[in-house]
């Protein structure tokens, strides 16, 4: 995920090559790195147990809010540790005039939150799927939209602070909707 991150930004600061960037692009190119490395990781939350056999275990033994909530954590964890790596590497590399303020960081923490969230209960799908390779991806697309375009353009310093409270309802509700449908996602599988 790291890796990924890392390459992506090293390709485009050398194909983008010119000078200071337009803040939009900026914060689109940093959203887009930080989504599909999220993606990447995602693809992974439940994929070791269910290689491993150690999912009946935790099938058995853990009731589902805790394993549900602690992937999400995991992941939120994760995501921001590669945030924090991401996006100094995007400032740096590619000269962007991204500024690191209050509102820059709330939008970073309801992104993450929002990626988290809807990314633990479709690894928990894909985890039961027989065909798992992309499902992810295509079905994290649609369920981030809401929160990639204003966080896009809130980063970039040019949306209304009015769509933080946006983002935040949605996260809230990708959180509560995620805990009352991995209960039954769990017990079917």
């Amino acid at each position: 995920m790291g890796m990924f991150a890392l390459t992506v930004i090293a390709f485009l600061s050398m194909s983008l090559a010119w000078g200071t960037m337009d803040v939009r692009l900026a914060s689109a190119l940093l959203w887009i790195v930080i989504f599909f490395a999220a993606t990447l990781q995602g693809e992974r939350l439940f994929a070791e147990e269910a290689a491993a056999g150690t999912l009946l275990f935790l099938w058995i033994y853990v009731p589902a809010q805790a394993v549900l909530f602690g992937k999400m954590a995991a992941h939120f964890i994760t995501l921001v540790v590669l945030a924090a790596l991401v996006f100094p590497l995007v400032v740096i590399l590619m000269d962007a005039p991204l500024v690191l303020n209050g509102c820059f960081a709330a939008t970073l923490f309801l992104g993450l939150w929002g990626m988290a969230a809807a990314d633990t209960l479709l690894a928990a799908v894909a985890a039961n799927a027989s065909v798992r390779g992309g499902l992810v991806p295509v079905l994290l697309l649609p369920s981030m939209l809401p929160i990639l375009l204003p966080a896009i353009s809130l980063s970039a310093g040019g949306g209304e602070p009015a769509l933080l409270g946006g983002m935040l309802i949605y996260d809230m509700a990708l959180t509560v909707g995620a805990s009352m449908l991995f209960d039954s996602l769990w017990i079917e599988s």
